[in-house]
């Protein structure tokens, strides 16, 4: 038998289901191939960012990781096993991320994601792992190579020279030290590059291959004394982005 208030009820069930809908399939749609997804809200690469240059022909080439890409149309990418960029601004992360359909992160997604589902002081848990990411070299790579030609070290030229993420012991391919990562599916949050944030004042977080702990420990390392246009060979980046519709 026909009833009014059930049928009622049932219509409005449905509606709501539809209304629904969009956002169900926001928080639960696919991230881009080498992005993981962080809490149903958005998404961000798995890997420290490698570019590829792209070429006027249309094609593209894999752009060398050692050189800042000046005055170059560069596209992000994240793959595990390659050499990460260094050697790049912020506002050079920033093009490359849009150059791929994405962004820099935020300050607040990057340390969520780097400390996990269960917000952890490190990447991995809440205790320092000796060697679980690539941090605390003693190795550095401009006293090196430099100390005995040059009086002073800490400048512009030499701190971009190419041969110094070339140095054994100093940077590791993306992916890498398998224990630095946690249940998003991210890697190399904690040390390996620092990572540029999108604050428009400057900001880089995570800390590199050799410190994770002057200025902050884990996930709570960030510098902020660098606008966005500085590079050295420490400087590297990810991205986000929004989830898809």
């Amino acid at each position: 038998m026909f009833n009014k208030k059930n049928y009622r009820l049932a219509v409005a069930a449905l509606v709501g289901a539809l209304l629904a809908a969009p956002m169900l399939l926001r928080a639960t749609g696919p991230c881009p191939d080498g992005m993981a997804r962080v809490d149903e809200q958005y998404c961000i690469d798995r890997y420290e960012a490698s570019l590829v240059q792209q070429l006027d022909s249309g094609t593209e080439q894999a752009w060398s990781p050692f050189h800042a890409p000046e005055h170059t149309q560069v596209r992000a990418v994240s793959r595990r096993g390659v050499t990460p960029q260094g050697y790049i601004s912020a506002d050079q992360a920033a093009r490359a991320c849009t150059a791929a359909g994405k962004r820099l992160c935020s300050d607040r997604e990057w340390v969520r994601a780097c400390s996990g589902p269960r917000r952890t002081q490190y990447t991995y848990g809440n205790q320092r792992v000796a060697g679980a990411c690539n941090e605390d070299h003693t190795r550095h790579p401009v006293v090196y190579l430099f100390a005995r030609t040059h009086r002073h070290l800490w400048n512009g030229v030499l701190m971009n020279d190419p041969q110094l993420n070339q140095v054994p012991g100093t940077l590791a391919s993306s992916g890498q030290h398998e224990q630095c990562t946690n249940d998003y599916g991210v890697f190399d949050m904690q040390g390996n590059l620092h990572e540029w944030t999108s604050d428009p004042e400057g900001t880089f977080r995570g800390g590199y291959f050799m410190d994770n702990r002057i200025n902050g420990d884990g996930c709570q390392y960030v510098t902020r004394g660098h606008n966005r246009t500085y590079h050295d060979y420490s400087t590297g980046f990810r991205c986000c982005a929004n989830l898809p519709d």
